[in-house]
């Protein structure tokens, strides 16, 4: 096992990090931006290094900044956490050829699943469910690409292989609209990822998101955690996640799960890594890899008993995984709430001094935060500011604990989403289980 990590990452997932690494004896080092001297992980990391000023492209992005930051703390090994450079593939390469593992997979398997072209090949060879679609990029040939909307069948959705965060999407109702549509994708993609590259799937007009977490080790080992609902969204982004999801039932998860397990072995792939799915008619379809820890993490951790966060550290420092399928199981039922610092109606983002911080407690409830009565939210970053989890027997039990857990959460000086969580957990169709992508929208007419 590692003696010393860099953590290269902010907020309430450099905490999480910094947590496990304590549990099993590893020290660590904190960089930070200029703006984040007073987060509560740089206070409690054995090392802290300021690699660059507020914004990220200074720091929390700057490479040779981090690199740096390991290579004179003597650190072993770098873990990316969520978001900024954890899926970015040049960064873990950097990491690996300056001599320090990477806590993740291989630079090659990171850039094959961010590609959504490369990664949908190669699921489709290891059998996992896919979206009909294009199975390739999308040439000049306008025939072609006549032809394959036919195949597939209208509505249809042009997406940018090197797309993420909702953009670089375009939905298609009608050939009339269709060669417009992927001229128009192919420069948004060009604008946003620097990629034109462009490809189509059939259009699910109702389904939900459904993820499938994995652990797989360096030697060929690999089993899943169970399933999410991520369906409550806002604009691709998610608000509230649940596990297990309803109406999934063992057998179906057994038999998703086995094949994404299967699908890491047939890509090499270790580490922690998650499967996304759209699920509708009692279908799963692929949609894309996330290779690194989810956001989501805790409730699978909840109802399965296994620190995701650890395993990432065991998985990297090259043990073998501490569990085989048959020791997961499912118990209970959990949900999380993002908790964000941004107007609940308008979602502007708000930043500022917290001034009273009162987090709720009880059996049954988890939270993850870095904030602190009088620290003060920066504006330079994500608005997320922690996660409210809730657990039960079921979800009977969890919905009652978060409901009043929530009500109870006390977060004053700064707007947050916190009256929006209040409106959704009471919410009838929220309370039936039986929601869909679009449901949060439709709620918020928007």
């Amino acid at each position: 096992m590692f003696d010393k990590i860099l953590i290269a990452n902010r907020g309430e997932i450099a905490l999480r990090i910094l947590r496990a690494c304590r549990e099993i004896g590893i020290q660590t080092v904190a960089v930070h931006s200029s703006a984040d001297r007073d987060l509560k992980h740089v206070r409690l990391a054995d090392e802290s290094i300021c690699i660059g000023g507020p914004s990220s492209t200074d720091s929390y992005l700057n490479v040779p900044a981090i690199i740096s930051a390991a290579e004179i703390t003597d650190s072993e090994a770098i873990h990316p956490g969520y978001g900024f450079l954890s899926e970015n593939a040049d960064f873990a390469e950097r990491v690996e050829k300056s001599g320090f593992t990477f806590i993740g997979p291989r630079s090659e398997t990171i850039r094959m699943m961010g590609d959504k072209v490369s990664a949908i090949e190669a699921m489709i060879k290891a059998d996992v469910p896919c979206v009909p679609g294009s199975d390739s990029p999308l040439d000049d040939d306008k025939e072609r690409s006549i032809k394959i909307a036919k195949r597939i069948g209208y509505p249809l959705i042009i997406k940018a292989a090197g797309g993420g965060g909702g953009r670089g999407m375009r939905v298609v109702h009608t050939e009339a609209a269709l060669l417009n549509s992927i001229s128009l994708t192919k420069t948004e993609a060009n604008n946003f990822f620097g990629n034109d590259m462009v490809y189509m799937e059939k259009f699910l007009e109702t389904p939900r998101h459904i993820e499938f977490q994995i652990l797989a080790d360096k030697h060929g080992n690999a089993i899943h955690l169970g399933e999410r609902d991520c369906s409550t969204q806002r604009k691709h982004q998610k608000v509230i996640e649940e596990a297990p999801a309803i109406g999934i039932t063992e057998e179906v998860r057994q038999e998703i799960g086995r094949r994404c397990a299967n699908a890491c072995a047939e890509i090499g792939y270790f580490g922690a890594g998650t499967f996304e799915f759209l699920y509708e008619n009692d279908e799963f379809y692929f949609i894309e890899m996330n290779t690194r820890v989810q956001v989501e993490h805790p409730i699978t951790e909840i109802i399965t008993g296994v620190d995701i966060v650890i395993e990432q550290l065991r998985i990297a420092a090259g043990e073998p995984l501490n569990y085989t399928q048959d020791d997961i199981k499912f118990t209970g039922h959990a949900i999380e709430c993002r908790l964000n610092a941004e107007h609940s109606e308008t979602f502007i983002p708000s930043p500022g001094k917290i001034e009273k911080l009162h987090f709720a407690g009880g059996p049954g409830i988890r939270i993850d935060s870095h904030i602190y009565s009088d620290y003060t939210v920066p504006q330079y970053y994500d608005s997320m500011i922690g996660k409210l989890i809730a657990s039960g027997k079921n979800r009977e039990s969890a919905l009652a604990r978060v409901k009043n857990a929530l009500n109870e959460t006390v977060i004053d000086g700064i707007h947050t989403n916190i009256p929006l969580l209040r409106n959704i957990v009471v919410d009838k169709d929220f309370n039936s289980g039986i929601y869909n992508i679009h449901y949060l929208e439709k709620k918020l007419g928007l």
